[in-house]
Protein backbone atom coordinates (compact mmCIF):
# COMPACT_ATOMS: atom_id res chain seq x y z
CA UNK A 1 0.00 0.00 0.00
CA UNK A 2 1.50 3.39 -1.08
CA UNK A 3 2.42 6.15 1.60
CA UNK A 4 -0.59 8.92 1.66
CA UNK A 5 0.44 11.94 2.34
CA UNK A 6 -1.16 12.20 5.56
CA UNK A 7 1.30 9.18 6.66
CA UNK A 8 4.57 11.57 5.30
CA UNK A 9 3.96 14.31 7.70
CA UNK A 10 2.88 11.40 10.48
CA UNK A 11 5.79 9.40 9.75
CA UNK A 12 8.29 12.70 10.04
CA UNK A 13 6.39 13.55 13.21
CA UNK A 14 6.82 10.36 14.40
CA UNK A 15 11.13 9.97 13.21
CA UNK A 16 11.24 13.10 14.80
CA UNK A 17 9.97 12.55 18.30
CA UNK A 18 11.96 9.42 18.22
CA UNK A 19 15.31 11.16 17.32
CA UNK A 20 15.40 14.89 18.42
CA UNK A 21 15.38 15.44 21.70
CA UNK A 22 12.46 17.05 23.26
CA UNK A 23 13.59 20.65 24.05
CA UNK A 24 10.43 21.95 22.09
CA UNK A 25 6.58 21.02 22.03
CA UNK A 26 5.90 22.14 18.34
CA UNK A 27 2.18 22.46 16.52
CA UNK A 28 1.92 19.09 14.78
CA UNK A 29 2.39 20.74 10.98
CA UNK A 30 5.68 19.77 8.84
CA UNK A 31 6.53 22.64 7.02
CA UNK A 32 8.22 21.25 4.06
CA UNK A 33 8.45 24.78 1.41
CA UNK A 34 7.56 28.50 2.01
CA UNK A 35 7.33 31.88 0.14
CA UNK A 36 7.14 35.18 1.40
CA UNK A 37 4.15 35.17 4.66
CA UNK A 38 3.02 31.48 3.67
CA UNK A 39 4.34 28.12 4.45
CA UNK A 40 3.46 24.89 2.85
CA UNK A 41 3.71 21.54 4.78
CA UNK A 42 4.06 17.87 3.20
CA UNK A 43 0.56 17.42 2.16
CA UNK A 44 0.03 20.44 0.45
CA UNK A 45 -1.99 22.41 2.68
CA UNK A 46 -0.51 26.68 3.25
CA UNK A 47 -0.56 28.38 6.06
CA UNK A 48 -0.53 32.21 6.86
CA UNK A 49 2.50 32.55 9.16
CA UNK A 50 2.03 34.83 12.17
CA UNK A 51 4.92 34.02 13.85
CA UNK A 52 7.74 34.38 11.68
CA UNK A 53 10.17 32.55 13.30
CA UNK A 54 9.93 34.69 16.47
CA UNK A 55 10.70 37.77 14.24
CA UNK A 56 13.78 36.54 12.12
CA UNK A 57 11.77 36.45 9.41
CA UNK A 58 10.83 39.64 9.61
CA UNK A 59 11.12 40.24 5.69
CA UNK A 60 9.34 36.74 5.20
CA UNK A 61 10.54 33.66 3.68
CA UNK A 62 12.77 33.75 1.14
CA UNK A 63 12.81 37.57 0.50
CA UNK A 64 14.28 38.04 -3.06
CA UNK A 65 17.18 40.62 -2.82
CA UNK A 66 18.14 38.72 0.57
CA UNK A 67 18.44 35.28 -1.21
CA UNK A 68 20.26 36.16 -4.25
CA UNK A 69 22.73 37.95 -1.73
CA UNK A 70 23.44 35.04 0.26
CA UNK A 71 23.99 32.81 -3.35
CA UNK A 72 26.06 35.60 -4.63
CA UNK A 73 28.04 35.14 -1.49
CA UNK A 74 27.95 30.94 -1.78
CA UNK A 75 29.78 31.18 -4.97
CA UNK A 76 32.27 33.33 -3.14
CA UNK A 77 33.15 32.45 0.08
CA UNK A 78 31.58 31.48 2.94
CA UNK A 79 34.08 31.21 5.85
CA UNK A 80 37.68 32.13 6.76
CA UNK A 81 37.11 31.91 10.52
CA UNK A 82 38.61 35.54 12.04
CA UNK A 83 42.14 34.18 11.79
CA UNK A 84 41.59 36.51 8.19
CA UNK A 85 40.40 39.33 7.31
CA UNK A 86 37.39 39.00 4.79
CA UNK A 87 35.79 41.46 2.02
CA UNK A 88 32.19 41.43 3.27
CA UNK A 89 32.96 42.29 7.07
CA UNK A 90 34.01 46.00 7.18
CA UNK A 91 31.12 46.78 4.51
CA UNK A 92 28.38 44.70 7.12
CA UNK A 93 30.03 46.21 10.04
CA UNK A 94 30.14 49.76 8.85
CA UNK A 95 26.44 49.89 7.64
CA UNK A 96 25.50 48.44 10.79
CA UNK A 97 26.56 51.05 12.91
CA UNK A 98 25.60 53.84 11.28
CA UNK A 99 22.34 52.05 11.21
CA UNK A 100 22.29 51.61 15.36
CA UNK A 101 24.31 55.59 15.06
CA UNK A 102 27.43 53.70 17.03
CA UNK A 103 31.18 52.81 16.17
CA UNK A 104 31.72 49.63 16.58
CA UNK A 105 29.87 45.93 15.64
CA UNK A 106 31.44 42.89 17.55
CA UNK A 107 29.28 40.33 15.04
CA UNK A 108 28.45 36.60 16.88
CA UNK A 109 25.98 34.31 15.59
CA UNK A 110 22.76 33.75 18.03
CA UNK A 111 21.13 35.88 20.30
CA UNK A 112 22.01 34.09 23.40
CA UNK A 113 25.67 34.62 21.95
CA UNK A 114 25.04 38.57 21.78
CA UNK A 115 23.49 38.50 24.98
CA UNK A 116 26.42 36.67 26.56
CA UNK A 117 28.63 38.93 24.59
CA UNK A 118 27.13 42.19 25.86
CA UNK A 119 27.45 40.32 29.61
CA UNK A 120 31.30 40.16 29.05
CA UNK A 121 31.47 43.79 27.43
CA UNK A 122 29.49 45.27 30.40
CA UNK A 123 31.73 43.12 33.11
CA UNK A 124 35.07 44.29 31.48
CA UNK A 125 33.93 48.22 30.98
CA UNK A 126 32.90 48.00 34.92
CA UNK A 127 36.43 46.98 35.76
CA UNK A 128 38.92 48.90 33.17
CA UNK A 129 36.76 52.18 32.77
CA UNK A 130 34.68 52.66 35.71
CA UNK A 131 37.02 50.68 38.37
CA UNK A 132 34.72 48.28 40.07
CA UNK A 133 36.41 46.18 42.26
CA UNK A 134 37.79 42.74 40.47
CA UNK A 135 34.67 39.84 40.75
CA UNK A 136 32.23 42.54 41.85
CA UNK A 137 30.12 43.65 39.10
CA UNK A 138 26.18 43.19 38.66
CA UNK A 139 23.87 43.46 36.22
CA UNK A 140 20.29 44.73 37.13
CA UNK A 141 17.85 42.96 35.09
CA UNK A 142 14.23 43.14 35.15
CA UNK A 143 11.77 39.93 36.42
CA UNK A 144 9.75 37.94 33.20
CA UNK A 145 12.82 38.49 31.10
CA UNK A 146 13.77 35.93 28.62
CA UNK A 147 17.41 36.76 26.99
CA UNK A 148 18.37 33.41 25.65
CA UNK A 149 18.74 29.50 27.05
CA UNK A 150 22.77 29.49 28.40
CA UNK A 151 22.96 28.70 31.54
CA UNK A 152 24.46 31.92 32.49
CA UNK A 153 21.28 33.49 31.30
CA UNK A 154 18.58 31.25 32.63
CA UNK A 155 19.92 31.59 35.93
CA UNK A 156 18.63 35.00 36.32
CA UNK A 157 15.14 33.91 34.81
CA UNK A 158 12.54 33.61 36.54
CA UNK A 159 10.71 31.48 34.69
CA UNK A 160 10.78 28.21 36.08
CA UNK A 161 10.40 26.24 32.91
CA UNK A 162 14.06 28.04 31.83
CA UNK A 163 15.30 28.05 35.43
CA UNK A 164 14.97 25.11 37.15
CA UNK A 165 17.47 22.15 37.70
CA UNK A 166 19.87 23.81 35.35
CA UNK A 167 22.51 25.44 38.63
CA UNK A 168 24.55 26.10 39.95
CA UNK A 169 24.43 29.64 38.32
CA UNK A 170 26.58 32.82 37.83
CA UNK A 171 26.30 35.47 40.16
CA UNK A 172 26.37 38.89 39.80
CA UNK A 173 22.40 39.74 38.35
CA UNK A 174 20.30 41.54 40.42
CA UNK A 175 16.61 41.52 39.87
CA UNK A 176 13.57 44.35 39.87
CA UNK A 177 10.44 44.18 38.54
CA UNK A 178 9.98 45.14 34.74
CA UNK A 179 8.43 48.73 34.47
CA UNK A 180 9.35 49.88 37.71
CA UNK A 181 12.15 52.72 37.42
CA UNK A 182 12.54 53.57 40.90
CA UNK A 183 13.07 49.96 41.30
CA UNK A 184 16.33 50.04 39.32
CA UNK A 185 16.98 53.33 41.06
CA UNK A 186 17.31 51.77 44.54
CA UNK A 187 19.56 48.86 43.10
CA UNK A 188 21.97 51.02 41.35
CA UNK A 189 25.08 51.32 43.87
CA UNK A 190 29.12 51.16 43.14
CA UNK A 191 29.52 47.79 41.82
CA UNK A 192 26.81 48.20 39.30
CA UNK A 193 27.84 47.69 35.71
CA UNK A 194 24.64 47.58 33.37
CA UNK A 195 21.10 47.48 33.57
CA UNK A 196 20.23 44.92 30.60
CA UNK A 197 16.50 45.01 29.51
CA UNK A 198 14.41 44.01 26.56
CA UNK A 199 12.20 47.49 25.63
CA UNK A 200 9.22 45.10 24.98
CA UNK A 201 9.62 41.64 26.73
CA UNK A 202 9.05 39.47 23.99
CA UNK A 203 8.68 36.08 25.56
CA UNK A 204 6.34 36.93 28.66
CA UNK A 205 3.95 37.78 25.89
CA UNK A 206 4.63 41.33 23.97
CA UNK A 207 4.76 43.12 27.59
CA UNK A 208 5.21 47.06 26.95
CA UNK A 209 6.11 48.91 29.55
CA UNK A 210 4.95 51.84 30.99
CA UNK A 211 5.53 55.09 29.41
CA UNK A 212 8.69 56.89 29.83
CA UNK A 213 9.65 54.47 31.82
CA UNK A 214 12.84 53.70 29.06
CA UNK A 215 13.25 57.47 29.22
CA UNK A 216 13.85 57.07 33.17
CA UNK A 217 16.65 54.46 32.92
CA UNK A 218 18.77 56.06 30.25
CA UNK A 219 18.81 59.02 32.48
CA UNK A 220 19.55 57.02 35.87
CA UNK A 221 22.19 55.19 33.55
CA UNK A 222 23.98 58.58 32.59
CA UNK A 223 23.61 59.39 36.09
CA UNK A 224 24.69 56.68 37.61
CA UNK A 225 27.41 55.57 35.41
CA UNK A 226 25.92 52.69 34.31
CA UNK A 227 25.56 50.75 30.72
CA UNK A 228 22.33 50.42 29.17
CA UNK A 229 21.90 47.74 27.25
CA UNK A 230 19.18 46.96 25.07
CA UNK A 231 18.20 43.66 24.39
CA UNK A 232 16.56 44.42 20.93
CA UNK A 233 16.74 40.70 19.32
CA UNK A 234 13.06 40.37 18.48
CA UNK A 235 12.39 43.82 19.16
CA UNK A 236 14.37 45.30 16.69
CA UNK A 237 15.11 46.02 13.06
CA UNK A 238 11.65 47.20 11.87
CA UNK A 239 9.11 44.59 13.94
CA UNK A 240 7.67 47.82 15.95
CA UNK A 241 7.35 50.36 13.48
CA UNK A 242 10.40 51.81 14.43
CA UNK A 243 14.28 50.33 13.59
CA UNK A 244 15.00 50.00 17.60
CA UNK A 245 12.01 49.91 19.96
CA UNK A 246 13.82 52.18 21.60
CA UNK A 247 13.18 54.54 19.03
CA UNK A 248 9.57 54.74 20.46
CA UNK A 249 10.39 57.20 23.07
CA UNK A 250 13.37 58.74 21.48
CA UNK A 251 16.09 56.57 23.66
CA UNK A 252 19.84 55.85 22.69
CA UNK A 253 21.10 53.11 24.71
CA UNK A 254 24.97 52.20 25.17
CA UNK A 255 24.58 48.53 23.98
CA UNK A 256 22.48 47.34 21.15
CA UNK A 257 22.34 43.35 21.27
CA UNK A 258 20.61 42.42 17.91
CA UNK A 259 20.03 39.02 16.26
CA UNK A 260 17.02 36.91 14.55
CA UNK A 261 16.21 39.61 11.64
CA UNK A 262 19.67 40.25 11.46
CA UNK A 263 20.35 36.87 9.70
CA UNK A 264 17.57 37.77 7.14
CA UNK A 265 15.65 34.44 7.80
CA UNK A 266 18.41 32.81 6.04
CA UNK A 267 21.25 31.91 8.64
CA UNK A 268 21.84 32.81 12.63
CA UNK A 269 23.64 36.37 12.52
CA UNK A 270 24.15 38.92 15.42
CA UNK A 271 25.50 41.96 16.52
CA UNK A 272 27.11 44.02 19.71
CA UNK A 273 26.66 47.18 18.83
CA UNK A 274 28.31 50.44 20.87
CA UNK A 275 30.78 53.29 20.95
CA UNK A 276 34.45 53.00 21.35
CA UNK A 277 34.60 54.07 24.88
CA UNK A 278 31.90 50.91 25.90
CA UNK A 279 33.34 47.76 23.08
CA UNK A 280 37.08 48.94 23.27
CA UNK A 281 37.52 47.66 26.48
CA UNK A 282 37.46 43.91 24.73
CA UNK A 283 40.94 42.89 23.62
CA UNK A 284 42.06 40.61 20.74
CA UNK A 285 42.00 36.75 22.14
CA UNK A 286 39.40 37.76 24.69
CA UNK A 287 36.19 36.86 23.15
CA UNK A 288 35.83 35.09 19.69
CA UNK A 289 33.57 32.78 17.53
CA UNK A 290 34.81 30.71 14.12
CA UNK A 291 31.75 31.75 12.60
CA UNK A 292 31.18 34.79 13.83
CA UNK A 293 31.68 37.97 11.34
CA UNK A 294 31.74 35.45 8.96
CA UNK A 295 31.42 36.39 5.14
CA UNK A 296 28.34 34.70 4.21
CA UNK A 297 26.52 36.22 7.37
CA UNK A 298 27.96 39.47 6.49
CA UNK A 299 27.15 39.01 3.19
CA UNK A 300 23.19 38.52 4.02
CA UNK A 301 23.65 41.23 7.01
CA UNK A 302 24.70 44.41 4.55
CA UNK A 303 21.51 43.52 2.40
CA UNK A 304 19.23 43.41 5.55
CA UNK A 305 20.94 46.53 7.37
CA UNK A 306 20.64 48.29 3.58
CA UNK A 307 16.73 47.22 3.56
CA UNK A 308 16.28 48.92 6.49
CA UNK A 309 18.26 51.89 6.04
CA UNK A 310 15.49 52.96 3.57
CA UNK A 311 12.91 53.05 6.08
CA UNK A 312 10.06 50.79 3.64
CA UNK A 313 9.64 48.54 6.62
CA UNK A 314 9.26 50.22 9.42
CA UNK A 315 6.83 52.16 8.13
CA UNK A 316 4.71 49.10 6.90
CA UNK A 317 4.92 48.12 10.16
CA UNK A 318 3.46 50.87 11.83
CA UNK A 319 0.73 51.24 9.08
CA UNK A 320 -0.12 47.61 9.80
CA UNK A 321 -0.24 47.43 13.18
CA UNK A 322 -2.43 50.36 13.28
CA UNK A 323 -4.54 48.35 11.32
CA UNK A 324 -4.13 45.41 13.31
CA UNK A 325 -4.93 46.93 16.77
CA UNK A 326 -8.94 47.64 16.29
CA UNK A 327 -9.51 44.53 15.03
CA UNK A 328 -7.57 42.78 17.98
CA UNK A 329 -9.20 44.87 20.26
CA UNK A 330 -12.53 44.00 19.06
CA UNK A 331 -12.55 40.55 20.67
CA UNK A 332 -11.81 41.86 23.69
CA UNK A 333 -14.99 40.35 25.77
CA UNK A 334 -15.34 37.73 23.14
CA UNK A 335 -13.01 35.03 23.85
CA UNK A 336 -10.25 37.75 24.56
CA UNK A 337 -9.41 39.36 27.93
CA UNK A 338 -6.12 42.07 26.06
CA UNK A 339 -4.25 42.95 23.54
CA UNK A 340 -0.63 44.41 23.85
CA UNK A 341 0.45 45.58 20.66
CA UNK A 342 3.70 47.51 19.12
CA UNK A 343 4.10 47.80 15.63
CA UNK A 344 3.38 44.69 14.36
CA UNK A 345 3.84 42.79 17.19
CA UNK A 346 0.90 41.56 19.65
CA UNK A 347 0.31 39.31 22.31
CA UNK A 348 -3.40 38.30 22.90
CA UNK A 349 -4.32 37.02 25.76
CA UNK A 350 -7.30 34.22 25.92
CA UNK A 351 -9.83 33.68 28.47
CA UNK A 352 -9.79 31.10 30.09
CA UNK A 353 -12.83 29.84 29.88
CA UNK A 354 -11.97 29.85 25.80
CA UNK A 355 -9.91 27.32 26.37
CA UNK A 356 -5.46 27.89 26.75
CA UNK A 357 -3.26 29.40 24.63
CA UNK A 358 -2.20 26.44 22.58
CA UNK A 359 -5.43 25.13 22.09
CA UNK A 360 -6.57 28.39 20.39
CA UNK A 361 -2.94 27.54 18.43
CA UNK A 362 -3.98 24.44 17.36
CA UNK A 363 -7.34 25.53 15.99
CA UNK A 364 -5.92 28.36 14.47
CA UNK A 365 -3.41 25.72 12.60
CA UNK A 366 -6.42 23.54 11.51
CA UNK A 367 -7.87 26.87 9.80
CA UNK A 368 -4.20 27.51 7.77
CA UNK A 369 -2.94 30.03 10.74
CA UNK A 370 0.50 29.75 12.54
CA UNK A 371 0.82 31.39 15.64
CA UNK A 372 2.44 30.27 18.98
CA UNK A 373 1.51 30.31 22.39
CA UNK A 374 3.71 31.72 25.67
CA UNK A 375 2.88 31.19 29.43
CA UNK A 376 -0.39 29.25 28.99
CA UNK A 377 -3.29 32.11 28.15
CA UNK A 378 -1.22 34.22 25.76
CA UNK A 379 -0.74 33.96 21.76
CA UNK A 380 1.85 36.19 20.09
CA UNK A 381 1.18 37.18 16.26
CA UNK A 382 4.36 38.31 14.83
CA UNK A 383 3.90 38.18 11.13
CA UNK A 384 6.40 38.95 8.61
CA UNK A 385 6.47 42.59 7.62
CA UNK A 386 5.53 41.98 4.26
CA UNK A 387 2.47 41.06 5.39
CA UNK A 388 -0.77 42.47 3.31
CA UNK A 389 -3.77 43.90 5.21
CA UNK A 390 -6.10 41.56 3.53
CA UNK A 391 -4.53 38.55 4.78
CA UNK A 392 -4.34 40.16 8.60
CA UNK A 393 -8.02 40.21 7.94
CA UNK A 394 -8.63 37.32 7.07
CA UNK A 395 -6.25 35.88 10.14
CA UNK A 396 -8.11 37.38 12.25
CA UNK A 397 -11.50 36.53 10.77
CA UNK A 398 -9.79 32.92 11.52
CA UNK A 399 -9.41 33.67 15.48
CA UNK A 400 -12.83 34.89 15.60
CA UNK A 401 -14.47 31.70 14.43
CA UNK A 402 -12.16 29.53 16.50
CA UNK A 403 -13.37 31.98 19.66
CA UNK A 404 -17.04 31.91 18.03
CA UNK A 405 -16.86 28.04 18.14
Amino acid sequence: MSTTLDDLGARLIADEGAHVAHNYHPLPVVVSRAEGVWVTDVEGKRYLDLLSAYSALNFGHGHPAIVAAAREQLDRLTLTSRAYHNDRLGPFATALSKLCGKDLVLPMNTGAEAVETGIKVARAWGYRTKGITPDAATIIVANGNFHGRTTTIVGFSDDPTAHDDFGPYAPGFVHVPYGDADAIAAAIDENTAAVLLEPIQGEAGVVLPPEGFLQRVRELCTERNVLFIADEIQSGLGRVGETFACDREGVVPDVYLLGKALGGGILPLSAVVANDDVLGVIRPGEHGSTFGGNPLAAAVGLRVVEMLASGEFQTRAKALGAHLEPALRALIGHGVTGVRIAGLWAGVDIDPAYGTGREVAEKLLSRGVLVKDTHGQTIRIAPPLTIRATELDWAVEQLKHVLSA
